[in-house]
């Protein structure tokens, strides 16, 4: 049950109901965490540009959802696995590497790189040792992409915070953690 309950229209403020119609149009739905964000424009207006503003730069929408994939996992967030799982599908990745990126590897080894180099910044809270950076490097991301990769991680562990926290109504088709079988909480 949610904590923070997805706001509707109605119930939101002018400049709230102007930025939800955006997202309407962009997506053509208006997923519960924008709605659930909404309680705060400042908050919402915030993602919202943050998230448009990485779509331009330098990762393709593929690394941007296997990111979002990897740290979702790492953070046990089922609305962000749920979300992604479908982004991801729509950004062209397939099922098998939705299932690995959600475990942090991929087949690709550019991709396995980068996401292993995500994996470290989340559970080294950003304190990535030199060969961290070197391996990524190695793999081919530029400084740009390194940057861009930090930001991503970021803006995903907010969001998957933020959902932990509100317990946002999944409106996604739902997606079982990969340690769901384990009978007790993932460790990562």
């Amino acid at each position: 049950m949610p904590r923070l309950t997805a706001l509707t229209n109605e119930a939101a403020t002018a400049k709230v109901q102007t930025l939800l119609a955006g997202v309407q149009q962009k997506l053509g739905m208006t997923p519960n965490l924008m709605r659930t964000m909404a309680h705060s424009p400042a908050v919402l207006e915030s993602y919202l540009q943050f998230s448009g503003l990485l779509k331009q730069g330098a990762l393709t929408d593929q690394h941007r959802e296997q990111i979002s994939l990897t740290v979702a996992e790492a953070n046990e967030c089922g609305y962000c696995l749920a979300a992604h799982s479908t982004l991801g599908k729509m950004a062209g990745l397939t099922p098998e590497q939705i299932r690995e990126n959600r475990s942090g590897s991929d087949a690709d080894p550019q991709a396995a790189a980068l996401l292993k180099f995500a994996q470290s910044i989340v559970h080294k809270r950003g304190q990535v040792a030199d060969q961290d950076l070197q391996d990524v490097r190695a793999a081919g991301f530029s400084d740009e992409q390194v940057a861009e990769i930090a930001a991503n991680v970021a803006l995903n562990i907010f969001t998957n915070y933020f959902n932990n926290i509100a317990q946002t109504e999944i409106d996604f088709p739902e997606v079982e953690p990969l340690c769901a079988g384990a009978g007790a909480s993932c460790s990562h």
